[in-house]
């Protein structure tokens, strides 16, 4: 073999890329057994010991927060959690672009937009400029939105092409604001290992929460509006006497024990009001004493005064730091510094009605949104200034029309600045503001998180302002964002929604290790039967280096690990074997013909590559159309099978021949044949007439689609919500239930909109409904569950509350809104025809034939529709459900790219015949290559087979639709390459031929 060392080097390299990349998920698992040691089954203890040791170097330099990002994540349905799919209405931000205008075409137009958009692939805006042109094709795009806050970026004369442009400018920082306030509240909520990311589609964004037990404040909290909003600060002297006293309130109230100590607390408010109201600005000696305790070296600290005597004494400061500098109070705005494990109870504080009473009833304390250092533990309190009476901010967020971040250059340095412009009402209110608070600070204020606090130089007229600072070009940008946040009056909403509870995630991941340990080891002890000892462990040893390479290069992209990723890696395991099999038939061919068992095994791998790097590369292409297509889970199992396969090209194709010649050179393969007493003559030289049979062959198939295609008309297709909306909840009983009962139950609840089904163990149900599915209301989620529960509540032991249902007797669940669900089906349509094409062009490319393209087109379209045609005629028969949503699709695109290996690796051999014997009558090559390849073929539809049904039996109810669909796929498939494919290639070669022979005869 050729380039012998070059493959060694990369196989190195890449096991040692794989065990640094692995040794990240060894790690946190230690940590994580740590914490729960530590916990003792408590989850706050447990997070609070694991967010203590995240700053911390653990391994190789990496902190255990840095681990935790590059281990290999477990995806929702086996961990847990919540995956929600926001939408951010681009209308309502077109429409405040526009100033809300009131023509009539423009608001149509946006109408009609929304409406078209579920059917098509093109930008919203595009949609909505081409329905704007054909209302009034005279009219321009810029006599709607050439406002006074657009003024400088568009004008009555820009043409609609640069309106267009502008507007997908501005949509993009929308939702780019909408992406960085999400960040900062789910940062906020304390997940660990977050997941938000944009999606393809214009104005969505995935929020991916593993560990979520309260699902209605998570949609609370994403859904929440945004308000931008400019405040008055307080300096830090001003406030700190009345900081002192609460200080000292709240020492007392925590010592107090009875009545009488509270008592004695409401005279120490009484008299300390009475002081700070006196002179609220002065600071007592009692004062300067604390400030000069805070500020002390801590040796010096401990020598005068005990860490936990500090603690009763001043419980404020004690977890608060006074902002100070050289022993003195600090001036602006910033109260001080506190630890983030710390702000709980800080907030805990402030808020009892004891401080309340002591601190100004104008004063309100904000944390700074950004950590002070580069571990992410310390951060700012501020002191803002309520100035009106109602409590609303000196100057709303909606006054500004746009801000940008860029370098400017000060002093001979270069630094970064924020420019803000705001409209001419906002420009009036920002002079008054900026004019009263010269030498001050103006909080930038956002979802009450405090994003800027700059100091005010000179009063701001004409509303442009700059606001500079030590930001980094990340910052800059985060804080122009956040500035342009208050013009864009957009809302957001789910439009797709899953929760799995933690109970069916660990019974998810049992049911993936089982399933894929059994079909290794069943896979194992075949290939060991049907070849011999010596060529089934060489093969088995590639299979293990194939899941170790898989799992390495896994761990490198940060992949999260789905049920469908486990699936795809049990199904690629049987696709890997395909590759041994190929190499393995072929080398028993060239010992048949009497070779040397070095030159059989050297002609087999190289006879076999072609079909092997042909069948690979076409499934690789079903795999990159799968994921493009996909979303969640399905591109899970797509990235799975793709690294999958490539790695099992190196293993089998490079790795174990390396073997193999370095067991040849020590002479160890003596009376290898690649056979055992079972198989020797399994198979040996078939004479099956396969084109004897193909019009039988092709009525076969052509009943089934018939039939198939009247009980679409008739029955139709059992479509999940993916393709229809609506919500399923999976809901587990005490019990074993029936599904009619709980139907009925239910039925008035939900208007007769539901149905239901068992999922895997009769005491478990799903139930599904698109009742209210159009009502984008967060509260209807709320009200669906109350429905339940109300419906059920018969099953349920008596005194079961709603939120123990939900809690405990809901085990996930999902939803699905209109609009995504179109997205997913035309997703969904596009993604089949567009891999049958792909691989009719690549099969046309590589053999240069137009007989063999249109017989794979042919093959893979047979297969498809007579798996639909199963699941219409089957779906009210099996005891499962067959539903066809996204788990759907994706077993028909594998199976497009698994079926058309089989025909590739029969196409290669009628080619490489006709190579050898131009001339041989074409009936009998296209017969010799079917049969002389059927070993392969029952070696790898049967060895696919096994493990697919491992998957399906032992996989877990929410993929058996899936498993299922591959199931038929296997045997159809194969059924069409013998009986479909190579058929219709061989009528199209006889009649290519006969019409040559009968020009050769006219001449």
């Amino acid at each position: 073999m050729q380039n012998k060392g070059f493959v060694k080097v990369f196989a190195v390299l890449l096991t040692l890329v794989c065990l640094f990349y692995l040794s990240f998920s060894f790690v946190t698992r230690h940590y994580n057994s740590k914490a729960a040691e530590y916990a003792g089954g408590d989850p706050v203890k447990e997070s609070s010991y694991l967010d203590s040791l995240s700053t911390q170097k653990v391994w190789l330099g990496y902190t255990l927060k840095q681990c935790r990002e590059m281990e290999i994540s477990l995806g929702l349905d086996l961990k847990g959690g919540m995956n929600v799919v926001l939408e951010l209405n681009v209308a309502d931000v077109i429409r405040s672009l526009s100033n809300n205008n009131q023509d009539e075409n423009f608001n149509k137009a946006l109408d009609l937009a929304y409406a078209h958009q579920a059917t098509s692939q093109k930008d919203f805006i595009d949609l909505f400029a081409e329905e704007y042109k054909k209302l009034d094709n005279g009219a321009r795009l810029s006599a709607i939105f050439s406002t006074f806050e657009l003024k400088d970026k568009i004008t009555p004369q820009s043409t609609d092409a640069q309106v267009v442009a502008v507007l997908k400018d501005e949509l993009k920082s929308a939702i780019d604001n909408s992406f960085n306030v999400l960040r900062t509240r789910i940062d906020r909520f304390g997940v660990v290992s977050p997941n938000i990311q944009r999606l393809e589609t214009a104005g969505r964004i995935l929020v991916e929460l593993p560990g979520v037990k309260e699902p209605e404040r998570v949609r609370k909290l994403l859904q929440g509006s945004a308000n931008l909003e400019f405040w008055e600060t307080y300096n830090l002297p001003e406030i700190y006497q009345q900081l002192v006293a609460a200080d000292n309130v709240l020492a007392t109230v925590l010592k107090s024990e009875d009545s009488a100590a509270t008592e004695s607390t409401d005279a120490v408010v009484a008299e300390t009001t009475e002081t700070t109201t006196a002179a609220p600005a002065e600071t007592t000696n009692d004062a300067d004493s604390l400030l000069a305790k805070i500020g002390e070296d801590k040796p010096e600290n401990q020598a005068a005064l005990s860490r936990e005597e500090f603690a009763k004494q001043h419980p404020l400061f004690a977890l608060l730091q006074i902002n100070q500098y050289n022993g003195q109070l600090a001036s602006g705005p910033v109260v001080g510094i506190a630890d983030k494990k710390d702000i709980a109870k800080i907030n805990e504080y402030l808020n009892m009605k004891q401080v309340k009473d002591i601190l100004p009833r104008n004063l309100s304390l904000k944390w700074g949104v950004k950590a002070l250092d580069e571990k992410e533990q310390y951060f700012y309190l501020y002191a803002i200034k309520m100035t009106n009476r109602d409590g609303t901010p000196a100057l709303g967020g909606d006054v500004v029309t746009d801000a940008n971040a860029d370098f400017v250059q000060q002093a001979g340095r270069s630094e970064q600045q924020v420019s803000m412009t705001m409209n001419a009402e906002g420009a009036k209110a920002w002079a008054r503001l900026t004019k009263e608070n010269i030498g001050k600070a103006v909080a930038i204020v956002l979802d009450d998180m405090v994003y800027s606090a700059p100091n005010v130089q000179v009063e701001i007229t004409g509303g442009r302002s700059q606001i500079t600072g030590h930001f980094t070009p990340e910052e800059a940008k985060d804080l122009a964002n956040v500035l342009k946040s208050g013009k864009m009056a957009a809302s957001v909403q789910i439009v797709q929604e899953d929760v799995v509870g933690p109970s069916l995630g660990q019974e998810a991941i049992n049911a993936g290790v089982i399933s894929f340990a059994l079909a290794l080891i069943l896979l194992m002890i075949y290939m060991c039967a049907f070849y011999g000892i010596i060529p089934g462990l060489i093969a088995d040893g590639a299979l293990v280096l194939n899941i170790f390479f898989t799992m390495g290069i896994l761990a490198s992209f940060q992949a999260v690990l789905t049920l469908p990723g486990i699936a795809g890696m049990v199904l690629t395991l049987g696709m890997a074997v395909d590759a041994n099999v190929l190499i393995y038939e072929r080398t028993k061919e060239e010992l048949r013909a009497g070779k040397s068992l070095g030159k059989a095994i050297a002609d087999g791998y190289g006879n076999a590559f072609s079909a092997i790097f042909d069948s690979n590369l076409t499934s690789i292409i079903t795999g990159i159309v799968l994921f493009y297509f996909g979303t969640g889970p399905i591109r899970g199992f797509a990235t799975t099978m793709i690294i999958g396969l490539v790695a099992s090209f190196l293993t089998a194709v490079f790795l174990t021949r390396i073997v193999y010649e370095a067991l040849l050179a020590k002479d160890k393969l003596k009376n290898v044949t690649f056979t055992t007493s079972i198989t020797k003559d399994l198979l040996t030289n078939p004479k099956i007439n396969f084109l004897a049979a193909r019009k039988v062959g092709y009525l076969i198939p052509a009943g089934i689609i018939v039939l198939g295609a009247i009980s679409m008309s008739t029955i139709g297709l059992n479509n999940g919500i993916d393709f229809t909306g609506g919500r399923n909840y999976v809901v587990r009983f005490d019990q074993d239930v029936k599904t009619d009962e709980v139907r009925d139950m239910l039925d008035a609840q939900l208007d007769g909109s539901v149905s239901v089904i068992q999922i895997g163990t009769p005491d478990q149900v799903r139930v599904s409904t698109n009742y209210k599915i159009d009502d984008s209301d967060p509260s209807v989620d709320q009200e669906i569950e109350t429905k339940l529960f109300e419906g059920v509540k018969s099953l349920l032991p008596a005194g079961t509350t709603l939120d123990q249902f939900t809690g405990q007797y809901i085990q996930s669940s999902q939803k699905v809104g209109p609009s995504m669900a179109d997205d997913i089906k035309n997703a969904a349509i596009l993604a089949v025809i567009f891999a049958m094409i792909c691989m009719a062009a690549y099969i046309l490319l590589r053999f240069r034939d137009i007989s063999f393209s249109v017989g794979a087109f042919a093959s893979v379209a047979v297969t498809t529709l007579c798996i639909i045609s199963f699941y219409t005629l089957l779906w009210k028969v099996l005891p499962f459900s067959m539903e066809v949503d996204q788990t759907f699709i994706a077993a028909i695109l594998t199976i497009i790219g698994y079926s058309i290996n089989d025909t590739v690796v029969v196409f290669d051999r009628i080619r490489e015949t006709i190579g050898l014997y131009p001339k041989r009558d074409r009936y009998q090559v296209i017969n010799d290559a079917l049969n002389s390849t059927l070993c392969r073929t029952f070696n790898t539809s049967l060895t696919t087979l096994v493990v697919v049904l491992c998957i399906f039996i032992l996989g877990g109810a929410t993929i058996r639709s899936f498993t299922f669909a591959i199931l038929l796929g296997i045997i159809i498939g194969t059924y069409s390459t013998l009986f479909v494919a190579t058929p219709i290639a061989y009528e199209l070669q006889k009649k290519k031929i006969n019409k040559k022979a009968a020009a050769e005869a006219g001449k």
